[in-house]
């Protein structure tokens, strides 16, 4: 599963998505083992990493179960089954705080990104 995070990760920070993040919810839910949330800085933005991560990943053989695309909300969600990946116009995310939501869940660290 850490090589399938870093992927995650790196396609998203290849995208410039910004403030990454990975929350370890496998023991608080079985919904999914890890979020990733992260930033655009316009929902136009938000919508365009959403379209290249899904064609990066598939790329990659790794599709998609679900694709919320929230449209002028600027909440995006895609759901891989393990990971889900929550892609937010930065003050949509800071309303919705899910980091303080699962502030119970630990971070995932990843020094080499």
């Amino acid at each position: 599963m850490e090589k399938t995070l870093e992927t995650y990760l790196k396609t998203l920070l290849k995208r410039k998505a910004f403030d990454v993040i990975t929350i370890d919810i496998s023991k608080i839910t079985s919904i999914a083992d890890y979020f990733i949330i992260c930033s655009a800085t316009s929902n136009r933005q938000a919508e365009s990493i959403v379209s290249q991560l899904i064609s990066d990943l598939k790329d990659n053989k790794i599709k998609p179960l679900t694709i919320e695309k929230g449209g002028e909300s600027g909440w995006h969600l895609i759901d891989y089954g393990e990971v889900i990946i929550h892609i937010f116009y930065k003050p949509v995310r800071e309303f919705y705080n899910l980091e303080g939501l699962w502030a119970d869940a630990p971070m995932v660290e990843y020094p080499n990104l």
